[in-house]
């Protein structure tokens, strides 16, 4: 068996590089489902039989049986296979005390998102949580954002999950890890890749001058997008806010939940997107909640320039289901200084069109591209300043879900909250994930500036009314009579699609 090994891209490289003792890059969720078939005689949910299910299905995920090593000399980052691979390392039990209550749930969550993965193995964790109350449990999940992002997460879930309850655990293929290349072997294998990639880079360009104005259309493209981005604030510090300032490592984590059919009625009438939606309830919010828990006053809120990154992924339909990351990011900017939430929608709609039209997605994604060839130690360095200049306030991250029941074998989920990491910085992150006709949404904040973290789930439930109420109040909008479609100009390059928002 010859040896093995993938380099991660320079994206995936960035994550292990922004992370400290204080900023865990980590993604991850806590699922509660009910015990079905799992629950023993004792109360209790049978461990031995969840961890042979889910180690049934390592072998469909190749990731998760991995673990990072370290080219020579240039010290980049590459993926081999982990020859003392143990599941029960991996896949934890613990209890809490029966009736446990989500409020329990939550308070253990904190505590384990507060904990960083060992990079010495393959970076995961799942804990699962018996004695909650109503006859259910918990998995809370970590993975390191350098393994996978949002959207492949909700690929991923088909794996461990089904549309109708089962019984069935297939034996899964014997786990043969590849050998691992040594430091010498991974330096010349290198050295070599880089050869070959510099005389394929030379041979690219000699077969390209066939096509040069079509050449010159996509650097032209890519140029404006890029320049879009940049001009969008990467480069400018954003205001500080009372949810901004030193963090540590501890964190908290609450939920809270709203129908999504609700949601869209307030997107029908206003129009937009859901994700606009969500992002003026996001603003509400912030908005609510420094007036209302920092003391705040409206004054001070006016000019502020309040920005949030909101990951969009670029994973083409032939990528879903990869791992590693396919995600650029957006940086906008919300109206917390407007008492009005139809006039935020509004403004939030104006500000993701212009978003859209300028093509800032393609810019962030052709900017992580172009530094892809950088040394680990340039990548690492770049990360952390862009991290130290507060180019942003907060994470938005919204992850569509199947709007149907999903299944454990038999055990049913009834909500996912999803985590997103902090930044330096950044005393709050949200991250939303809609499924079965609800959007959960999972807020991520640092424990010393968010000690009443509760109170920002109750914003945004408060934000989320004032919507609807003003959607309730709104006269109906007339139809739009569509626009002509415009003669598409002649090219022998794809169409530009538009990614969907969303990590």
């Amino acid at each position: 068996m010859s040896i093995h090994y993938e380099r991660l891209s320079s994206l995936d490289n960035s994550f292990l590089a922004l992370e400290s003792r204080t900023t865990h890059m980590h993604v991850g969720a806590v699922t509660i489902l009910d015990a079905a078939s799992f629950a023993t005689e004792n109360g209790g949910i049978d461990i031995d039989r969840l961890r042979a299910f889910i180690g049934s299905k390592l072998y469909m995920i190749p990731r998760y049986r991995q673990r990072l090593a370290r080219v020579p000399i240039e010290r980049f980052p590459v993926w081999v296979d982990d020859d003392h691979f143990s599941i029960d390392y991996h896949i934890r039990h613990i209890a809490l005390p029966r009736p446990g209550t989500e409020e329990q749930l939550k308070q253990l969550a904190g505590r384990l998102m507060s904990q960083q993965l060992d990079r010495s193995k393959p970076m995961w964790e799942m804990v699962i949580v018996e004695g909650l109350d109503h006859d259910r449990f918990a998995i809370v999940t970590k993975i390191h954002h350098c393994m996978i992002d949002g959207m492949s997460g909700v690929d991923l879930m088909t794996v461990l999950m089904s549309l109708v309850p089962s019984n069935e655990i297939i034996p899964p293929p014997v786990f043969e890890p590849r050998p691992t290349p040594n430091g010498t072997e991974l330096l010349v294998r290198e050295t070599t890749r880089r050869i070959s990639e510099a005389v394929g880079s030379v041979r690219h360009v000699q077969n390209t001058f066939g096509n040069v104005a079509g050449l010159a259309d996509s650097f032209g493209t890519r140029l404006q997008a890029v320049g879009a981005s940049l001009a969008s604030g990467w480069l400018i510090p954003t205001g500080k806010t009372a949810i901004n300032g030193d963090i540590g490592p501890g964190r908290r984590f609450d939920w809270v939940n709203m129908p999504l059919a609700d949601v869209k009625a307030v997107k029908n009438k206003f129009g937009g997107t859901v994700n606009d939606v969500f992002l003026a309830i996001v603003a509400g919010a912030v908005r609510r909640f420094l007036i209302g828990d920092r003391e705040t006053s409206e004054k001070d809120l006016e000019g502020v320039d309040f920005r949030v990154m909101a990951p969009v992924s670029v994973r083409s339909k032939d990528q879903r289901g990869t791992l590693g990351n396919q995600v650029a990011m957006w940086l906008a900017s919300l109206p917390i200084d407007d008492p009005d939430a139809a006039s935020r929608l509004r403004t939030v709609n104006g500000e993701t069109e212009m978003l859209k039209d300028t093509d800032q997605a393609l810019g962030a994604a052709t900017l992580v591209r172009v530094s892809a060839g950088a040394p680990a130690t340039l990548v690492a360095l770049g990360a952390r300043l862009a991290a130290n200049a507060r180019p942003f306030n907060m994470t938005v991250t919204n992850v569509p879900g199947p709007q149907f029941p999903l299944y454990l074998l038999d055990a049913r989920v009834e909500a996912t909250y999803p985590l997103v990491p902090l930044w330096e910085s950044h005393g709050l992150g949200v991250a939303l994930f809609s499924y079965d006709g609800t959007v959960s949404w999972g807020i991520n904040a640092d424990y010393a500036l968010m000690p009443d973290v509760e109170r920002f789930g109750d914003a945004i439930l408060e934000s989320f009314a004032e919507l609807c109420e003003a959607a309730a109040n709104a006269p109906e909008q007339p139809e739009k009579t569509p626009k002509p479609k415009k003669a598409a100009k002649p090219t022998k390059s794809a169409p530009k699609k538009r990614p969907p928002i969303g990590m």
